[in-house]
């Protein structure tokens, strides 16, 4: 069986690789690449898919006497991933590029050439697992065994065939062991670290990385409160997010939080930490995993954001949308975030926040 390993320069990508030709695939190491540093802006190499990553994901290949190559992936992920990044912020939503990129390039591009080239399997250094389940007829996505490193929240997309040609090696293991086993094969990039933020956006600043990338500049507006007082002026409408109470340079009695924005009227609402909570969400643009459609309110575990511990919950599919209702209030739901409902430590499904 042929593994073509998506191979990021990073220790997670090396270890999955090794794995992968220990259990006797013929395995291939390939990095994407994703853009040019000076396409973003960042004139030294401290991105993932950079000069630096592509040398050590060589080096750790050359070390297993695996083929190595790189693909150009730039074009695809311009239009999929930076072009869908820039439009969500332009209207008022706040994305995750990471699945965005999963989505479009490791499991949909990758995959497309992994099959052109008659290979088997595409496999990532992701923390989660995969499982066949024989009673339902369907592939199951699961979380991984290292709760603090799970990473099915952003995998949530993946359809029934992707599931099918993808291998999570690291599922079962810790983030200690994998650095082990790195350290123990003499991996140049074992105690490399991990990469934290958006890639394309390495320093945090979105809205700037923006304006440089798109030539525009976001018109100032105001700041009002929910009975529309003026309260000062910002920056720019994209430079704000759903529950932000730092960064609004407003001097104001009490602590504000932003809880909406106006696109109309270039407005950027604020409120009380209050204000930023509901009950209930819908999503669009749905993906369910374990089971074909969810035929009646059922009974699971959401989360609205990558890094928050799962809440009780019933979700309800009308039509291509999700419902879902979450025992206790939620704060600061945000539109464009995604939602991905578990039952135990698998994946039911999710969607776009809408």
């Amino acid at each position: 069986m042929k593994a073509l390993i998506a191979m990021s320069g990073g220790v997670d990508s090396s270890v999955a690789a090794l794995l992968i030709k220990n259990q006797g695939y013929d395995a291939t190491g390939v990095t994407m690449k994703l853009y040019d540093n000076d396409d973003i802006g960042v004139k030294k190499e401290n991105t993932c898919c950079s000069v630096d990553d592509i040398a050590d994901a060589r080096a750790v290949c050359n070390r297993l006497s695996i083929p190595y190559y790189v693909f150009n992936f730039k074009d695809s992920f311009n239009e999929e991933v930076i072009e869908r990044f820039i439009n969500a912020y332009e209207n008022g939503s706040t994305p995750n590029p990471c699945i965005d990129c999963n989505r479009y390039i490791k499991f949909e591009r990758l995959m497309r050439r992994m099959k052109e080239l008659e290979m088997d399997y595409v496999v990532t250094g992701h923390y989660a697992r995969i499982e066949y389940d024989e009673t339902s007829g369907r592939y199951l996505l699961k979380k991984a065994v290292d709760d603090s490193k799970d990473q099915s929240y952003v995998l949530y997309s993946l359809n029934q065939e992707q599931l099918k040609h993808t291998l999570f090696p690291l599922g079962t293991l810790n983030k200690s062991e994998v650095r082990n086993i790195a350290e123990k094969n003499g991996f140049i990039n074992a105690k490399k670290h991990d990469s934290q933020d958006i890639c394309f956006v390495p320093d945090g600043k979105y809205a700037e990385f923006m304006e440089n990338y798109t030539g525009k500049k976001y018109e100032r507006g105001d700041f009002v409160d929910k009975d529309g007082n003026v309260l000062g002026e910002h920056n720019g409408i994209i430079r704000y997010t759903i529950g932000q109470r730092k960064g609004l340079g407003l001097a104001l009695p009490e602590p504000m939080y932003v809880c909406a924005k106006d696109l109309v009227k270039n407005k950027v609402i604020l409120g009380k930490n209050e204000d930023l909570f509901s009950k209930e969400l819908y999503a669009e643009d749905i993906n369910l995993i374990s089971l074909k459609e969810i035929k009646e309110p059922m009974r699971i575990y959401a989360k609205v954001r990558y890094n928050q511990k799962a809440q009780p919950a019933t979700a309800e599919q009308i039509g291509d949308r999700l419902r879902v209702d979450f025992d206790e209030p939620q704060r600061a739901i945000c539109k464009g975030q995604a939602v991905v409902l578990y039952d135990g430590d698998v994946v039911v499904g999710g969607g776009t926040i809408v």
